[in-house]
């Protein structure tokens, strides 16, 4: 009787071992997924990067961010990327309107290039309200059609594929936008120095309208 409990008590040990194994490797996996997605050079970067430099509602911004890739990592996690691929209208819609958009804030970001700018005392300084910033945070990710491809349809099926542990996956995917947001839009105080001058700013003004434009043109062709 005592060894067949004891033989019980490992077979749970070696259950939970094997559990722990596979939520970790999830959470890795995810992990490792989101933040490849999302470190590249984008439109959303471009802007953090930007008002982090600014120190200009740095917090809104990152919570923008955050929050939005963790409700767009949900619906790819919970199957709306099927719902996505079945009303094939919605991302033609989004890809026009994403390329409007990132035309407009590229043509706007070239015009700052011809400005004068430095890095000045925020009570020096009057800055754009809150509100418009996080509009256009919102924007910049709810009309980009990749932020859909990525991470609801890309990061939905690479979930998909660890069943039964793809939640786990996502809470690394999540775990990745929470941890890379806060890092650039914080992080990029470190790079004030350099943006000292004004011959800085009209390089990242420049840098940011390629970047803006780029996108747009793939989302054309």
């Amino acid at each position: 009787m005592a060894s067949s409990r004891d033989e019980t008590c490992r077979r749970s040990v070696r259950r939970v071992s094997s559990l722990k194994t596979v939520v970790s490797s999830a959470v890795v996996a995810g992990f490792g997924a989101g933040l490849s997605l999302i470190v590249a050079i984008g439109a959303q970067n471009a802007f953090v990067l930007r008002q982090g430099l600014r120190k200009e509602h740095v917090g809104a911004i990152v919570a923008v961010c955050v929050a939005s890739d963790i409700l767009l990592i949900c619906a790819g996690t919970g199957g709306l990327d099927q719902i996505g691929r079945a009303a094939s209208w919605a991302l033609p819609v989004m890809r026009w309107l994403g390329v409007g958009f990132l035309l407009v804030y590229g043509a706007i970001s070239l015009s700052r290039a011809w400005k004068d700018q430095s890095l000045v005392d925020q009570s020096e300084r009057t800055g754009a309200s809150r509100w418009s910033i996080v509009l256009t945070a919102v924007a910049l990710t709810w009309l980009n059609p990749h932020v859909y491809l990525d991470t609801v349809l890309l990061l939905g099926s690479l979930a998909v594929s660890h069943r039964p542990s793809q939640w786990w996956f996502a809470v690394g995917a999540m775990c990745a936008s929470c941890v890379w947001f806060p890092v650039l839009g914080y992080g990029a105080r470190w790079l004030r120095p350099l943006f000292a001058s004004p011959r800085a700013w009209r390089v990242l003004d420049v840098v940011i309208a390629v970047v803006m434009w780029g996108i747009a043109a793939s989302l054309i062709w």
